[in-house]
């Protein structure tokens, strides 16, 4: 692969990702604008991430019929129009419409980034490849955060929306047409899932998804409803989790390399197990801060291991597996953010021991559901 076709990837996924980690921290601020209850203005996460989901299951099967390069340029340039529209939202209704078309269009990214590293990486070197890439998607969603601390909201989606058009004149003149080799709109969902291994490694995705994202879109509302944090502080706590993530997959990935898929994943989830169940007390702001790092950590490491993972598999089932990677991740993540919603409102160390449990019990499953992958 040329370097300049992997920087186009990687500022691609650099954009998609800038402000979705930070919308999480903007519901109070948002909420506050637009006179709306945060379990309201908290829509704005999930009606990306469905969406996302459900558009991320076309895009593999796509490139087998269409130039790869065509689809990116088409979606990247309908993705900043929709990050343009939530900046100039005039109420709540409009930024929803808008955060679902910001799902729909972005989906194309990733699925394209995997399938392009497994096709001309050595496998002995993908991991580091997919860890790269992700550092760069985590970079972006640090600044995101960072900046939703000391500019006015609408900011974070116009900085994707210029940003966003901008590449789009990078990807017409510098990405490399991808013409398949076949013009077909084939799609193998059906014989991927008679295939016992993607459907146990699918159902991990969906499993740590959601219950991650149960507890990561919650936790600026958290900081807010229980500890009375100002946005600024909100942002840097919730920045951590990005800062921790760029070296956590970099690091994920050379693991996954060296140390091994299975035993990276596990030594994720053995981190996020950790912090799930001491966020349950109430802590001073130093190991609040340390929580996050640890949090983000251990999300990227399992992260890193499993996308590393999904390059590994048979050529036959990459396009699929790799939309259905993104997809199987939002869906089920929307899902988190509605469902962690219902338990968090009622009571966050509630929500904090069920989630923790779960992902606990995930970490027992993982050797019988991913030890054939």
């Amino acid at each position: 692969m040329k370097k300049t076709t992997f920087i186009i990837l990687c500022l691609e996924g650099a954009i998609l990702s800038f402000n979705v980690a930070a919308c999480s921290a903007l519901i109070p601020s948002i909420s506050k604008e637009f006179a709306t209850p945060a379990f309201i203005t908290a829509r704005i996460i999930w009606l990306y991430m469905l969406p996302y989901g459900i558009a991320a299951l076309f895009y593999g099967p796509l490139v087998r019929a269409f130039d790869a390069k065509n689809i990116e340029l088409f979606c990247m340039v309908l993705f900043s129009l929709a990050n343009l529209l939530a900046g100039l939202s005039v109420n709540i209704q409009v930024l929803f419409i808008a955060r679902f078309l910001m799902g729909v269009f972005g989906a194309s990214v990733i699925p394209l980034a995997l399938i392009l590293i497994a096709r001309e990486i050595n496998s002995l070197n993908r991991g580091r490849f997919v860890g790269l890439f992700f550092s760069a998607t985590f970079i972006a969603s640090l600044l995101g955060l960072f900046l939703s601390g000391i500019i006015p909201w609408r900011m974070i989606f116009f900085i994707p929306a210029i940003s966003g058009l901008i590449i789009c004149i990078f990807i017409y003149f510098y990405l490399p047409s991808f013409k398949p080799d076949e013009i077909s709109l084939r799609m193998n969902y059906l014989a991927a899932f008679k295939n016992k291994t993607i459907i146990s490694l699918f159902t991990y995705i969906f499993l740590i998804s959601m219950f991650y994202h149960a507890i990561q879109q919650w936790l600026g509302v958290y900081f807010s409803w229980q500890y009375g944090f100002s946005q600024f502080l909100i942002s840097m706590l919730i920045t951590l989790t990005s800062l921790s993530g760029i070296f956590g997959e970099a690091i994920g990935g050379r693991l996954s390399d060296t140390f091994g898929r299975l035993k990276t994943v596990n030594l994720g989830i053995i981190l996020m197990i950790a912090s799930a169940f001491v966020l349950v007390f109430k802590m001073p702001l130093s190991i609040l801060m340390m929580l996050m790092i640890i949090w983000g950590a251990g999300w990227t490491f399992n992260h890193a291991g499993i996308s590393t993972i999904l390059t590994d598999l048979p050529k036959e089932f990459l396009n699929e597996a790799a939309s259905l990677n993104s997809s199987v991740r939002f869906i089920s993540g929307g899902l988190g953010a509605a469902g962690g919603g219902l338990l968090m409102q009622k009571s966050f160390n509630l929500g904090f021991t069920f989630f923790g449990t779960c992902l606990l019990c995930l970490l027992f499953l993982t050797r019988r559901m991913l030890v054939k992958v």
